[in-house]
C-alpha cells in the first residue's frame, strides 16, 4: 500500500455535496459513500479532521439577499453546517470511524465545543473530528473557516472535495470548453478570480503556506487516491 502524501488534512466538503441528485437536504447513499472515503484514508495512518457547509439546507447570503437580516442568515447557516456535522458523524459511527463534533457556536447537549488543544488530541487518537458552525461568526464562510481550522490544527493539507475533478477556468458542466488545471499558485487563483474558494479563504492558506488540493469527492475512493498522489486533482501552493 502507498504511503499517505500529508500526515494530517483538513477535509472541506460542501453542503451540496451532500445532497447526492436530490435538490435538497441529505442523501444518505452520498454520506455512505464519502464516509466510506474518510475510514480507509483514517486506516492509512492519516490524521483527519472535517468542515462541512450548509448550503444544502440554508445558505445566509441568500437569505440575506431575499431581504433576511444577515447576521441573523448567517446564523441560520451556521446551524444548517451543525445539522450536517451531526449527519456525517452518524454516517462515520456505521462505518466504526470514531468521530467528535466541535461547534463554533455552544451547543453543549449535541456536540464538544471547540477547543483547539482537545481538536489536536482527539486526532492524536486517531478520531475524525467535524468542526461544525463554521468561525462562529457571519460574514465568514464555510471556506474560511476551513481554512482557519486547517492553520489551527497544524495540517499538511486543506482538500477540497468538489463537484469536478480539479479547478477549472469555468464551470465544465456548463462549458465543455474549460481548462483544467493541474497546479496553479494563490495568486492565479485570486487574479483569474476562479470560483474554488473565497478570497479571505485563499489569503489565509497563502499565508500559512497551507496547500490546497481540489478534488472530485463524488468520485469513489477519490479522497484516498489523492491523499496517495493518484487519480486527478488539482494543487494550489506557493510558486
Amino acid at each position: 500500500m502507498s504511503s499517505p502524501t500529508y500526515k494530517r488534512v483538513l477535509l472541506k466538503v460542501s453542503g451540496e455535496a451532500l445532497m447526492g441528485s436530490r435538490d435538497y437536504g441529505l442523501d444518505t447513499a452520498t454520506l455512505k459513500a464519502i464516509a466510506q472515503d474518510v475510514r480507509d484514508v483514517v486506516a492509512l495512518g492519516v490524521e483527519v479532521c472535517l468542515v462541512i457547509g450548509g448550503g444544502n439546507i440554508f445558505r445566509g447570503i441568500s437569505g440575506a439577499a431575499s431581504g433576511m437580516d444577515r447576521v441573523q442568515a448567517d446564523g441560520m447557516g451556521m446551524l444548517a453546517t451543525v445539522m450536517n456535522a451531526l449527519a456525517m458523524q452518524s454516517a462515520l459511527e456505521r462505518q466504526g470511524v470514531t468521530t467528535r463534533v466541535q461547534s463554533a457556536i455552544p451547543l453543549q447537549s449535541l456536540c464538544e465545543p471547540f477547543i483547539r488543544r482537545r481538536a489536536i488530541r482527539h486526532m492524536e487518537k486517531g478520531r475524525v473530528v467535524i468542526f461544525a458552525a463554521g468561525t462562529g461568526n457571519p460574514y465568514f464562510t464555510t471556506d474560511t473557516a476551513a481554512a482557519l481550522r486547517a492553520a489551527e490544527m497544524s495540517c499538511d493539507a486543506l482538500l477540497k472535495g468538489t463537484q469536478v475533478d480539479g479547478i477549472y477556468s469555468a464551470d465544465p458542466r456548463k462549458n465543455p470548453q474549460a481548462e483544467r488545471y493541474e497546479t496553479l499558485t494563490y495568486l492565479d487563483v485570486l487574479a483569474r478570480d476562479l470560483a474554488v474558494m473565497d478570497a479571505a479563504a485563499i489569503s489565509l492558506a497563502r499565508e500559512n503556506k497551507l496547500p490546497i488540493v481540489v478534488f472530485n469527492i463524488h468520485e469513489p475512493g477519490a479522497f484516498t487516491a489523492v491523499m496517495k498522489g493518484e487519480g486527478r486533482f488539482t494543487t494550489v501552493v506557493e510558486n
